[in-house]
């Protein structure tokens, strides 16, 4: 019987739940994507289960009718529930989860033709910098004028230019071009008996249910190809399969192996996509065209016609949690996507988080393990070089030990990767003569010196300018220098010492697209590249036979501040960094560089006894209260005017509940005391496991006000601390 009113979520975070009328010949149900009118607008919006969102009634005769319905599937049970689960555990608005659900407005659209350009290779006569600046930047590049004008960092105005000059083409794409469907039988690998007897276990568990199970394999061992044998099961049985990856530059190198393996790319979903891609990807996974979605954290929202399996590539990766709008953890709410679902669940890693293991002592996940590497390769033997006892010539950043093994590895045609997590040139630029430091004038933050571009950036909201010729606070000329190494300095260090050598940084300043990433892999591949300098980026998911040698040159530097996950996180990145020496025939070997040799996070990394150190970390959670045995949330107050958020912070302090279990630390000034020019004061709430942490902030903050002006974000689970 079709519904006389309907309850309507929009997308406006500021609207709660509205009541309409359904107007004769329109057949609503819930989920159903509608168009409501609000004063002169018209909101997308979804009708929900009235029932679960209590509003206050309003009587029929007061209703306005819904002014449409749009030409999609209805959003499915499951989807709803997680909605509701995601808002309500990240104490969110319900809209705010709804729009990674519709996250476009085209996609909701019939079929249509879009007009898109694309470089001519012309170059045009007059060429100013910010011409020069797009052509270089869009080189393979197609999409809209605003996609491309994003991309390049010049105005709409500079590519219309383009256009005219001859520059750039027109290009008419059509939206709904058929996908293709990946073939489960095409190419399956040979597996060994451990690899089998895994992929075996995961094929049955495909539609029997929800079944969350940590895949947890050494590096190289081959959880990829494991767990594409479930993959190729779920498409036997005509499911859809999404795969999380937590990097976009990692999409390009999955899609070839993905691709080997089963006859054809999936589907992609990412930052990176141009809006008629975003499109034609949301409507095939609505429909259930798209069989294979594999995406960024944001994928884990959208409408799957006949989800069967989820996959969470690196689940231990810190990168799944989203920092801004809703503060989502993916890998969390995927498994609760598979709960809702009802199927089978793959956390793949070869560093499992301690939450995950936890779970898994807990008897709520079950493990399978791949201890050796495939096909007879062996992990690298890791080497612990102490910098006191073995420091590097003064200006220098590489230790001899380890320049020796660089000089060796580059004499036997093998390739070496250096691993620094800090991109760019150096971390601080100061004034030798009065100590002038280059601060961002948004945030608590030194800007960072890229001399490949030439400029002085901030990391955090992306300020740059010109590197100046003079100290600005004392005028003398030529006085500035670098201090601290990053990527790029290292790079230098390598060509100074072996100029013979072929060196390629790998950070997100020069991998930004799965494009620039398959390049990258190419060269690699083709032995173009001796030597690779990288941040966390190269850690995880990429397979170069011929690496031999890894180099860790900080090794330190994630083990100071205040995070709970340092030493973790520490060893999580050294043993993937340490993971791509020695994947093929030929023995690998790790060094890494260190003023405390003796911390147990490096002990257990030269000593191999993961175990141990798994063991005391838990075990130092486990008496603090710390997650997994704890909770916690942060709570940041945020304004443009400090006293205005200071005065919030202090005052939610102080009305702050008193409830067994449970404490709430601050107001501080957050570390990050400035951010984006909104200042910053973080209170942090830690309860017991048992306590219903959600209900006691939410009311806790409902009981507060403040101004339009003033921010206030909880962050539950809190994996930033900053």
């Amino acid at each position: 019987m079709p519904l006389p009113r309907v309850r309507v979520v929009t997308l406006n975070a500021a609207l709660g739940p509205l009541d309409y009328r359904v107007p004769d010949g329109l057949t609503i149900e819930p989920g159903s994507v509608v168009i409501a009118p609000l004063g002169p607008r018209q909101l997308t919006g979804v009708a929900w289960d009235a029932e679960r969102l209590p509003t206050e009634e309003v009587g029929d005769n007061r209703l306005r009718p819904l002014a449409g319905l749009i030409d999609v599937p209805p959003l499915q049970a499951p989807l709803r529930r997680l909605c509701e689960w995601t808002a309500d555990y990240y104490l969110s608005p319900l809209a705010a989860v709804l729009r990674m659900v519709l996250p476009s407005s085209s996609a909701l659209e019939g079929s249509r033709q879009l007009t898109e350009y694309r470089p001519t290779g012309q170059r045009p006569d007059r060429l100013t910098p910010q011409r020069l600046q797009a052509l270089d930047r869009l080189e393979g590049r197609q999409g809209t004028i605003r996609e491309l004008a994003d991309h390049a960092e010049v105005s709409d105005a500079v590519l219309r230019g383009l256009v005219a000059a001859g520059a750039l083409e027109r290009v008419q794409v059509e939206a709904d071009a058929p996908l293709a469907c990946p073939d489960p039988d095409h190419a399956p690998p040979a597996l060994s008996s451990d690899q089998q007897a895994a992929a075996d276990s995961l094929v049955a568990a495909i539609g029997g249910g929800f079944d969350p199970v940590l895949l947890d394999g050494v590096t190289g061992s081959g959880k990829t190809e494991v767990y594409f044998e479930a993959v190729a099961e779920a498409l036997r049985h005509d499911q859809q399969v999404l795969v999380l990856l937590p990097e976009i530059a990692l999409t390009e190198p999955f899609l070839k192996r993905f691709a080997a393996r089963f006859g054809c790319a999936p589907i992609a979903w990412h930052s990176d996509l141009r809006s008629s891609q975003r499109r034609r990807a949301w409507r095939g996974i609505a429909s259930g065209e798209a069989k294979v979605v594999v995406g960024a954290r944001s994928a884990l929202f959208l409408p799957y016609a006949r989800l069967g399996l989820i996959v969470v590539d690196e689940a231990h990766e810190p990168s799944f949690k989203q920092e801004d709008g809703v503060q989502y953890h993916a890998r969390d709410v995927a498994v609760m996507r598979a709960k809702f679902e009802e199927i089978p669940i793959i956390l793949s890693s070869a560093t499992p988080a301690i939450e995950t293991r936890h779970m898994v002592e807990s008897g709520r996940y079950r493990e399978l393990r791949l201890r050796e590497r495939h096909a007879g390769a062996e992990l690298p033997a890791l080497h612990a070089l102490d910098l006191t006892a073995d420091p590097p010539p003064r200006g220098r950043w590489i230790a001899p030990t380890l320049l020796a093994e660089l000089e060796a590895n580059l004499q036997a045609g093998e390739q070496s990767l250096l691993f620094l997590n800090r991109r760019g040139f150096a971390p601080l630029t100061l004034c030798r003569t009065c100590g002038h430091r280059f601060q961002c004038p948004n945030c608590t933050a030194w800007m960072v010196e890229h001399r490949l571009l030439h400029r002085l950036a901030c990391h955090h909201c992306g300020h740059v300018m010109p590197p100046p010729k003079a100290c600005p606070e004392c005028g003398e000329a030529d006085t500035l220098v670098a201090c601290g190494p990053g990527v790029e300095r290292i790079a230098d260090e390598v060509q100074a010492l072996l100029p013979d050598a072929r060196t390629a940084i790998v950070t997100s300043d020069t991998i930004w697209s799965p494009a620039r990433a398959a390049e990258f892999v190419a060269q690699m591949e083709a032995q173009e590249i001796d030597i690779v300098v990288g941040t966390q980026l190269v850690t995880k998911g990429y397979h170069f036979p011929n690496l031999t040698l890894v180099g860790v040159i900080d090794a330190d530097l994630g083990l100071s501040g205040g995070d709970l996950r340092a030493a973790e996180r520490t060893f999580q990145q050294i043993s993937q960094v340490a993971g791509r020496a020695g994947r093929g025939d030929k023995p690998g070997r790790v060094y890494v560089q260190t003023h405390a040799p003796d911390a147990p996070v490096i002990a257990a990394l030269t000593s191999g006894d993961t175990e141990r150190f798994v063991e005391a970390e838990t075990q130092a959670r486990h008496e603090a209260g710390m997650p997994p045995f704890g909770r916690l949330a942060a709570i940041v107050v945020s304004a443009e005017d400090k006293s205005e958020a200071e005065g919030v912070a202090r005052r939610l302090g102080r009305s702050a509940p008193s409830i067994e279990g449970m404490e709430v630390y601050g107001p501080a000034p957050a570390p990050l005391a400035m951010l984006r020019g909104r200042h910053r004061f973080r209170l942090l709430v830690h309860a017991r496991r048992s306590l219903d942490l959600q209900q006691a902030v939410r009311e806790w903050l409902g009981r507060n006000e403040w101004g339009a002006k003033v921010r206030v974000a909880v962050d539950v689970d809190p994996y930033s601390f900053l």
